[in-house]
């Protein structure tokens, strides 16, 4: 009697933690989907710019557009239940085709057509939409976009990087994401239109936030 009794007890045993892993895997799962952080950096704008709406390559008032190749960035912005992050603010910013930042700290931009910094706020299904220059490499980091996402809970500072880029297994922040697939899932293709309707680039970036 008392061995059935152990078996039993040691059968719930085993069925509590194979319940226990079953839930350990799964928010493990969830949390592996959420995209992952980096820093703000020293160059988020110390005042935002008057004109600072989500297309970059053209200032107001200015009669020119910006040096580099223009880019096409768009995505959809999600959390980790699956359900579309609307009316969320998403900024964007980084250096210009030269390297510099609109920036005090960084002696500020050489292209007075580049605005630096945009933002703008994702639609009801999430999404949005910026007209921008693909991201060069200056002394110590791989080309990159500083992106970040703020809703009425929470906020998701991270970055975007370039896809077949050879100074990406060189950035320390980058490489500091230890996870591969949270570490891929900011490294994104900077293509051609495939339509061949535009020289412009073509770039999607579909962050997820935590739920």
């Amino acid at each position: 009697m008392r061995n059935k009794q152990g078996m039993h007890r040691n059968r719930r045993r085993v069925l509590s933690q194979l319940t226990g892993l079953a839930v350990m895997s799964v928010a493990q799962a969830v949390h592996a989907n959420v995209t992952p952080r980096q820093s703000l950096g020293p160059f988020y704008p110390v005042t935002l710019p008057l004109d600072s709406d989500a297309d970059l390559t053209f200032v107001e008032g200015r009669d020119g557009r910006a040096s580099g190749l223009i880019t096409n960035l768009s995505g959809q912005v999600m959390d980790s239940d699956g359900n579309a992050v609307s009316g969320a603010l998403i900024e964007i910013w980084q250096c210009d085709a030269f390297g510099a930042y609109h920036h005090p700290r960084a002696g500020g931009g050489r292209d007075p057509f580049f605005q630096g910094y945009g933002k703008t706020t994702t639609d009801e299904s999430g999404r949005y939409r910026f007209k921008t220059i693909r991201p060069v490499a200056y002394p110590g980091r791989a080309p990159h976009i500083h992106v970040k996402i703020t809703n009425d809970y929470q906020q998701l500072v991270t970055q975007i990087y370039v896809r077949g880029e050879p100074a990406n297994d060189r950035d320390f922040l980058l490489n500091g994401i230890t996870d591969l697939q949270a570490r891929e899932s900011l490294i994104i293709p900077f293509a051609r239109d495939p339509s061949g309707s535009s020289d412009e680039l073509i770039a999607e970036f579909n962050p997820v936030m935590q739920a």
